[in-house]
């Protein structure tokens, strides 16, 4: 059988009302409470008009029939319960990143031809000077985080729930609804990903158990749910998948989900107090972005986290030196890596801890995975020669919303079986596992060799005196493009360049070394701590 995520979160609700569900700040929500209130939501967008316009079954891969809410907020149980009542009223949410300026806004909302927004009283300026632009527009709900106005035609979040009914919404849920997650768009325009419930589900949010198994019935989550009790804290923003993702998995198990105090940026000396303070199981990260600042507030604080038994990362590479770190600093811990995307859900994961090891994100081609040629024609086995596609089959997207000719291009079908391709290129070795080398849109093509950035970071990373990097390109009459690493340096730390190179020169061939080194105070990422390539290329080409 298969479900809608309203469904399953209400099997699990019924089954541990008086549980926490969310923990934020001097909030706390039951399962109960969190029912009440994403039902309430769910009325009130019903009652203006939103929901299911057209069935699945009467459209194309890259069409809705739904309505669209945006979600341009901040971590909270806002951001949550907007998700999760959205999905009662049949309506489809997406994520807003709230750094983009006017014009993306103004792209992203229009694409998705949004007719609701729930927002931030902090970032009202912004809704206020690209409304005009957005036709579509119809409702505003604004939730209060500072003293900021409410807006001409705005509703309060709080105002709207307390109007409506508390009751379950007169709609049937579909395991055929939408979840819709817009890409981070740090290499090209965002494109939002139509999922089905029923796939996302299995993909990324829980109804797989720890054996791989997908569980079939209700009861199962009620089961799983009843045996045990974890709480999970997703340190990326919720407008990125994997803190999102990390939100319901903790809510399909029946967690609860403990939000850090401080939510604008990543903050590691309050997360680490949060942890220690709600007694939190499972901390999601975002690679080194997130793991170096962590060793470094674990160390100042001397916190021993003795609850925290997993910390969880992905979206990004987190090296073995900053996991060798972790462990010397929490020796109890399992440090797990986990792949995937936007368009393929979870895809494999990796386990360091004190016993087995550190290492870098060494993944074994698991089920519904596979490697396919160059010309996505053919599956390549075990041993093969150059690189391949990393694909998924089984339970991935529907495509691309609005784009037919992207959806065709990403979603093959090869050899009768239809495959989500992203775009990670890698090699399946003679052993069966994957030997990662990074994202087709971020290599550099130089002197005809084609040199993936993440794998030059990596190198990079490892002088000890480097505190981030990132590597793009930069146009060369020589090599027609040329590698140059982007450093920020630990404070007080001024190692030469050629000190740099031959740290990497250890690591990485040498047509891979960059040509040139770009100091920065600061390596800008985006808030979910992936790198951000387009401000990285401005620097390579400005230094």
């Amino acid at each position: 059988m298969h479900f809608n995520l309203a469904t399953v979160n209400e099997a699990i609700a019924g089954a541990v009302p008086e549980r926490e569900a969310i923990v934020f700040r001097d909030r706390r929500f039951t399962y109960r409470d969190l029912t009440e209130r994403t039902r309430r939501l769910a009325n009130f967008l019903l009652g203006r008009g939103l929901g299911l316009r057209t069935d699945r079954a009467a459209l194309e891969d890259w069409e809705s029939g739904q309505d669209h809410l945006g979600i341009y907020l901040y971590n909270g149980n806002e951001y949550l319960e907007s998700m999760l009542g959205a999905y009662k009223a049949r309506v489809a949410p997406f994520n807003v990143n709230y750094r983009y300026v006017d014009e993306e806004l103004v792209y992203l909302l229009n694409d998705a031809a949004a007719r609701a927004l729930v927002f931030h009283s902090s970032l009202a300026h912004r809704v206020e000077a690209i409304r005009p632009q957005v036709p579509t527009l119809e409702l505003l709900l604004q939730v209060r985080d500072d003293d900021a106005p409410l807006l001409d035609g705005a509703v309060p979040f709080e105002d709207a729930l307390a109007a409506s009914a508390p009751d379950k919404p007169d709609v049937e849920w579909d395991p055929q609804d939408l979840y819709i997650i817009y890409t981070g768009g740090t290499t090209g325009m965002p494109k939002g990903v139509l999922w089905k419930h029923e796939d996302i589900l299995i993909a990324s949010l829980g109804a797989r158990r720890t054996d791989g198994t997908v569980i079939d019935g209700l009861a199962g989550y009620v089961q799983r749910a009843t045996a045990s009790h974890r709480k999970t804290l997703p340190a990326p923003p919720f407008m990125h998948g994997a803190g999102h993702w990390g939100a319901f998995q903790a809510f399909n198990t029946g967690g609860t989900v403990v939000i850090q105090d401080q939510v604008r940026r990543f903050d590691a000396a309050d997360t680490v107090a949060v942890i220690e303070r709600e007694g939190v199981n499972n901390l999601l990260v975002v690679g080194d972005a997130f793991g170096r600042p962590l060793v470094d507030a674990l160390r100042t604080c001397r916190a021993e986290c003795p609850t925290l038994r997993n910390v969880i990362t992905g979206g990004a590479i987190m090296t073995a030196k900053i996991k060798r770190e972790l462990l010397k600093a929490l020796p109890r811990i399992n440090i797990i890596d986990t792949a995937g995307s936007s368009e393929t859900g979870g895809q494999a994961s990796h386990t360091s801890n004190a016993t087995d090891g550190a290492a870098t994100g060494k993944f074994t081609l698991g089920p519904h995975n596979a490697v396919l040629n160059e010309s996505l024609t053919d599956v390549l086995r075990e041993g093969h020669d150059g690189l391949g596609w990393w694909a998924r089959t089984g339970n991935i997207p529907l495509g691309y919303l609005g784009d037919a000719e992207k959806t065709r291009a990403t979603f093959p079908v090869v050899k009768g079986v239809r495959y989500s391709v992203p775009g990670d290129k890698v090699r399946l070795l003679a052993d069966g596992a994957l030997q990662l080398h990074g994202r087709e849109s971020v290599t550099i093509n130089s002197g005809g060799e084609k040199i993936f950035a993440e794998e030059v970071e990596q190198a990079v990373k490892h002088h000890p005196d480097v505190y981030d990097a990132v590597v793009a390109g930069r146009p060369s009459e020589r090599w027609g493009s040329e590698v140059v690493a982007v450093v920020q340096l630990r404070k007080g730390r001024t190692p030469s360049p050629a000190a740099l190179l031959a740290v990497c020169a250890e690591h990485v061939a040498r047509y891979k070394l960059p040509k040139a080194f770009v100091f920065r105070d600061e390596i800008v990422r985006s808030p979910n701590g992936k790198a951000d390539y387009r401000w990285a290329k401005e620097q390579a080409a400005g230094g």
